[in-house]
C-alpha cells in the first residue's frame, strides 16, 4: 500500500513539473524506434528492469544504426541521457560500447560503460525546432543494450530504477499508460509456444472465440526459429493438430527451425475464431473471488495496452506468469525426498536431495558456426574468459546450460542468458586459435533463453515421479507420455574441473505414463488452467513431461476443457468432477 502509495505521489510530482518546467522533455523509448536496423527487441527481462531494450546482437560484428526520428518542440540546447548498462564489467573495456548520434552529430561520451541498468549522460546538443533523426550507433557487435533515450532542457537526471522510474515513464509518456482496447474471448491464452498454440487451435475447433497472446513475432517457443529446440515425445490422440505444430528431428539449433514456422503459423492463420496478438507481453492481471478478471499485456515495441476478458483462462507462457499475478499456490525449486503431501503418499522421489533447494533444470542458449570460402578474424574477448578459461568449442548443443543455486530462473534471467553469451563467445575465441578453424564464422546464436524449469503452478494433483515409475492410472488422464524422465544437472557440481555452463542428464526409462487433468488447472484460482512446463508437478515429475508434444497433449486437453465449461457454464474443476468422461471423448476422438 505505501509502495502504491509512493508511487501515485511521484507520478504527481513528475507530471507537475512537466507542465511547469520541463514541456520539452522527451523520453523515447529504443524498442519504439521507427528503424530498429540491426538491432533486437529484446521483451524477456521486463519484470526485472522495467521495459523491453534493444539489442546489438551481432555475434561480434557490428550491427546496422538503429533510428528513429524525433519532433522538437522548440530549438533548444538539450541534455541527453540513455538508461544502458555494461552487461560484463570489470578491468576491460565494456564489450557493449554504442554511441549516440543526433542529425548525424556523435554525442562525445561512449554507451554501456556503467555498471548496472541506470541512466548514464551521452553529452549536449543544440537541436532546431522540428524533425531531428536519433540513432544508435553500435561499436563492437557485443550485446549493447539501449533500453532508452531522454532529451532535457533542464537538469533533472531520471531515476534509475523501481517505483519512481515507473512513475518517471509514465509521466512523461502519458498516451502509452492510457487504458487501451478490452476485448472479450470466450478462451484467453497465454503464451504461443507448442503448449498454448494447441490450447487455441482446440478450443477453436469447437467453436470458441481465443485470443491467443505472444511477446514474440514467431510462434512457437522453444520450437521457433529463434530458439530451435527440435520437438520431443508423442502426440497421443492429438496429432491431428500438433502435427501441424511441431517439428522434424533436425539437430537442435539449425536453421532448418524455419521451415516449421511457416507451417505452423500457416495453420494456427487458418483457423477460425482466433485473434492472434503476438508482440504483446501480459504484465498482470485482475482478479474476483479468486477468479481472473483479466489480462493486460502491452505491445513490446509501441507499449500501447490492451486487455484481455473472458470465463477461463490457460497460462501456457512457461514462467507461470499469469497465475503468479493472480496469486495461485505454486512451487519452485527440488523438495526434499521425503516429502510429504496431504494428497499424495510420500514423495520419495528418486534424485531428490535430503532437503529442500532452490536448484532447478537450467536454461540453454543454442549456438552454431559454418566455414566460409576464406579466412575470418574473431576480436580478442577478454571479458568472456573468465566464464569460458580454457574450453574450446565450435557449437552448442542441449548441453550448454546454465543453473546456479545462488541465481533464480525468472529473476536472474538476463545474468543467466549473459554468462552463455560469455561462454559462448569465450569458447569460440578457444576454438579460432587452432589454425584448422581459420575459415569458421559464428553463423547463429540465440538471444532467447531456452527455459526448462522455473514456476510450477499447483494444481488438484501434483504430478511425480512415482506416477511415472508406478505408471499410475487415472480415472481423469488426458495426456500420455513414453520419453525417458531426463532430468538435468551441472556438469561442475559433480566435477569441478568441468566449465559451469555445460550440463548432463540423469535418465529413467519407461514405458508410458498419464497425466490426469486435476494437474493442469490451478486449484486455488477458480478459472485457470495451465499448459506446459508450468503445469503441476515436483521437479523430478517435470523431467519426462516436459517435452514439447507432451505439453502440446496438455495444450489440446485445456482448450477442449475451455469448451465443456462455456458449454456448462462452469469452472474447470467442475469439468474434473462431472464432465471428465466427455472430455476423454473428445480428446481420443470419440466424440
Amino acid at each position: 500500500m505505501m509502495k502504491d502509495l509512493f508511487a501515485a505521489l511521484s507520478l504527481i510530482v513528475i507530471l507537475l513539473l512537466a507542465s511547469c518546467n520541463n514541456v520539452t522533455d522527451t523520453l523515447i523509448e529504443a524498442e519504439s524506434f521507427s528503424n530498429k536496423g540491426g538491432w533486437l527487441v529484446d521483451p524477456q527481462f521486463v519484470e526485472q528492469m522495467g521495459s523491453p531494450y534493444l539489442l546489438a546482437h551481432g555475434l561480434g560484428e557490428k550491427v546496422e544504426n538503429g533510428s528513429t526520428v524525433l519532433i522538437c518542440k522548440k530549438s533548444a540546447k538539450y541534455k541527453v541521457w540513455v538508461r544502458t548498462t555494461n552487461w560484463v564489467s570489470g578491468n576491460w573495456e565494456a564489450p557493449g560500447r554504442f554511441c549516440i548520434t543526433i542529425n548525424d552529430d556523435t554525442l562525445p561520451q561512449i554507451m554501456g560503460t556503467r555498471d548496472g541498468w541506470g541512466w548514464q549522460y551521452a553529452g549536449e546538443k543544440n537541436i532546431r525546432k522540428g524533425n531531428c533523426i536519433i540513432a544508435l550507433h553500435d561499436l563492437t557487435g557485443f550485446e549493447g543494450r539501449c533500453d532508452a533515450v531522454y532529451l532535457t532542457t533542464g537538469d533533472k537526471v531520471p531515476p534509475d530504477n523501481g517505483p519512481d522510474l515507473s512513475a518517471f515513464r509514465q509521466g512523461i509518456n502519458t498516451d502509452n499508460y492510457k487504458p487501451g482496447n478490452i476485448g472479450e474471448y470466450d478462451l484467453v491464452v497465454i503464451g504461443g509456444g507448442i503448449a498454448g498454440c494447441a490450447a487455441a487451435a482446440a478450443a477453436a475447433e469447437k467453436g470458441l472465440e481465443v485470443a491467443l497472446i505472444h511477446d514474440r513475432p514467431v510462434l512457437g517457443g522453444n520450437a521457433s526459429s529463434e530458439i530451435r529446440v527440435h520437438t520431443e515425445g508423442i502426440t497421443w490422440y492429438s496429432g491431428r493438430i500438433l502435427d501441424k505444430l511441431n517439428t522434424v528431428h533436425w539437430p537442435n539449433g539449425s536453421p532448418e527451425a524455419s521451415s516449421d514456422d511457416e507451417k505452423r503459423h500457416d495453420f494456427m492463420n487458418s483457423l477460425d475464431n482466433i485473434s492472434i496478438y503476438l508482440n504483446l507481453r501480459a504484465f498482470s492481471v485482475e482478479t474476483t473471488d479468486d477468479s481472473i478478471t483479466m489480462v493486460k499485456a502491452r505491445h513490446t515495441s509501441t507499449g500501447k495496452l490492451m486487455g484481455f476478458k473472458a470465463p477461463v483462462y490457460t497460462d501456457c507462457t512457461g514462467d507461470g506468469w499469469i497465475g503468479y499475478w493472480a496469486g495461485a499456490d505454486y512451487m519452485y525449486g527440488r523438495e526434499e525426498s521425503g516429502r510429504y503431501d496431504e494428497s499424495l503418499e510420500d514423495y520419495g522421489e528418486l534424485w531428490s536431495p535430503l532437503s529442500p533447494d532452490s536448484l532447478v533444470m537450467g536454461s540453454s542458449v543454442l549456438w552454431i558456426t559454418e566455414r566460409v570460402s576464406g579466412f575470418v578474424k574473431f576480436p580478442e574477448v577478454p571479458w568472456a574468459m573468465e566464464v569460458a578459461e580454457n574450453y574450446s568449442a565450435t557449437s552448442g548443443t542441449w548441453k550448454w546450460e546454465y543453473a546456479n543455486n545462488s541465481l533464480h530462473q525468472i529473476n536472474d534471467g538476463e545474468k543467466i542468458r549473459d554468462h552463455m553469451f560469455r561462454a559462448i563467445y569465450g569458447s569460440f575465441y578457444n576454438a579460432k586459435k587452432d589454425s584448422v578453424n581459420y575459415n569458421l564464422r559464428l553463423k547463429w546464436m540465440s538471444y532467447l533463453l531456452g527455459k526448462r524449469e522455473s514456476r510450477r503452478l499447483a494444481g488438484d494433483y501434483i504430478f511425480t515421479f512415482n506416477d511415472i515409475r508406478n505408471h499410475k492410472e487415472f480415472d481423469d488422464a488426458v495426456v500420455k507420455g513414453v520419453r525417458p524422465v531426463d532430468v538435468h544437472y551441472q556438469q561442475d557440481l559433480v566435477d569441478n574441473t568441468k566449465p559451469d555452463f555445460l550440463s548432463e542428464a540423469l535418465y529413467y526409462d519407461v514405458d508410458y505414463y498419464f497425466i490426469p487433468f486435476r494437474s493442469l488447472y490451478s486449484r486455488n484460482i477458480k478459472n485457470l488452467m495451465m499448459a506446459g512446463r508450468c503445469f503441476s508437478c515436483s521437479h523430478v515429475g517435470l523431467g519426462g513431461p516436459r517435452v514439447m508434444n507432451t505439453t502440446g497433449q496438455m495444450g489440446v486437453a485445456t482448450g477442449y476443457a475451455a469448451y465443456l465449461c462455456n458449454k456448462y457454464g462452469v469452472n474447470p474443476r467442475s469439468i474434473y468432477e462431472n464432465n471428465i468422461t466427455e472430455l476423454q471423448r473428445m480428446i481420443t476422438g470419440a466424440d
